[in-house]
């Protein structure tokens, strides 16, 4: 899909995400996954700041989204929650950051939009610290036979009303990085995975 016009289809789901911030299932989840963030933290596709009231104390945020109407959601929330937050409103696959520039890297529902998430893999294990963190929460293709069928028959349908792949196998595109892989923890007939990673070991 053309860029520009992924970004439409995501300025007008703001308010939707706004409101879904306090989904009972993702609560859990991402409490569950982000009290391990640390130090200086980058979140990829910040979309309305559904992270931010789980973020422990003392955190620096460097939020990003290609969404300007996301980012404004994102902003109001990091003033309820007083997050210490700077934001960049680019595209993730487009941005350059020096290597090493973060403790902790967080990504959560976003590795369904990209067109080339190898590459975003590569860029965040090279901006992570070794001894840091990347933190995944991402959905894809069910590990159950029958729901993955229908998965695939709808997915065309679902990516253009929403800009959102569903058959995307999560847990083997990270292995496939190089990223090391210390937990995963998978949900909801395995559409939904918790993630623990660390940057790929250096050459």
């Amino acid at each position: 899909m053309e860029k520009q016009r992924l970004i439409r289809i995501f300025d007008k789901q703001a308010n939707q995400y706004e409101k879904n911030r306090e989904n009972a299932n993702q609560k859990r989840w991402r409490q569950h996954l982000l009290s391990h963030a640390k130090g200086e933290l980058l979140e990829l596709a910040v979309g309305a700041g559904a992270n931010f009231s789980y973020y422990p104390r003392g955190v620096k945020v460097t939020a990003t989204d290609f969404s300007a109407a996301m980012l404004e959601k994102a902003k109001q929330a990091a003033n309820h929650y007083h997050i210490d937050c700077d934001f960049i409103c680019s595209d993730i696959e487009e941005m350059s950051f020096p290597d090493q520039s973060f403790d902790t890297i967080v990504s959560t529902l976003s590795f369904c939009s990209y067109n080339h998430p190898l590459m975003v893999l590569e860029k965040i294990s090279r901006w992570c610290k070794p001894d840091g963190h990347i933190l995944f929460l991402e959905h894809g293709v069910s590990s159950n036979p029958a729901v993955s069928t229908v998965q695939k028959g709808f997915n065309p349908l679902l990516y253009r009303v929403y800009g959102c792949h569903h058959t995307r196998n999560i847990v083997g595109l990270i292995q496939e990085s190089g990223l090391i892989i210390h937990k995963v923890e998978s949900y909801w007939m395995g559409m939904v995975h918790l993630i623990w990673a660390k940057p790929k070991l250096l050459d």
